[in-house]
């Protein structure tokens, strides 16, 4: 997924890149928020790989794809800042086998709808994750980082909604019409 927030990152980063900041340790706040987000991010990578054995839609299996790209390279980042920074590893679960969508028996199987809205849901938390790791963070870099996840969710976010929005799988809640307004 590409992010049209490039330039406003390149713009940042020269930015940051040119503040001469002492890089200090990192607190206990962005410690807990790094190893709870790799955790998170590592628990979802399971989630859409439950779906990928799931479904046969191909819409949906490109989507699950390119969040999985997504996830993957956020832990990448996150573990290689993790080991810099000496912040221990989180055990997480194992990847799940390739299995044949045609082999779930009905009942068992998640459904498309099901399989987007659990997605949407994880984005939606990874979105909430993003933004208090930002706002905890005191170095520059870190605050920057949670940054640049973010507005990859945001972006995988919006491509996930149109999805969404086509099948007709958008969870909306029910319009509000306050008082004295045209119905």
């Amino acid at each position: 997924m590409s992010n049209p927030f490039e330039a406003i990152w390149n713009t940042l980063k020269i930015a940051v890149d040119n503040v001469d900041e002492s890089k200090a340790p990192l607190h206990v706040m962005e410690v807990g928020d790094c190893w709870k987000y790799t955790t998170m991010v590592e628990e979802f990578i399971r989630y859409e790989e439950i779906g990928l054995n799931t479904s046969t839609d191909d819409e949906i299996k490109e989507m699950l794809t390119d969040i999985i790209r997504l996830c993957e390279s956020h832990v990448r980042k996150m573990t290689q800042f993790m080991r810099e920074e000496g912040i221990p590893l989180p055990d997480v679960t194992s990847a799940k086998p390739t299995s044949n969508p045609n082999d779930i028996p009905l009942g068992v199987k998640l459904t498309d709808d099901e399989i987007a809205n659990g997605i949407a849901f994880k984005l939606v938390q990874c979105i909430l994750t993003c933004a208090e790791g930002q706002a905890n963070a005191v170095r520059n870099d870190v605050g920057i980082m949670w940054l640049q996840f973010y507005s990859e969710w945001v972006t995988a976010g919006t491509t996930l909604k149109t999805l969404m929005r086509k099948r007709g799988w958008l969870k909306v809640p029910p319009y509000y019409y306050p008082p004295g307004s045209p119905n």
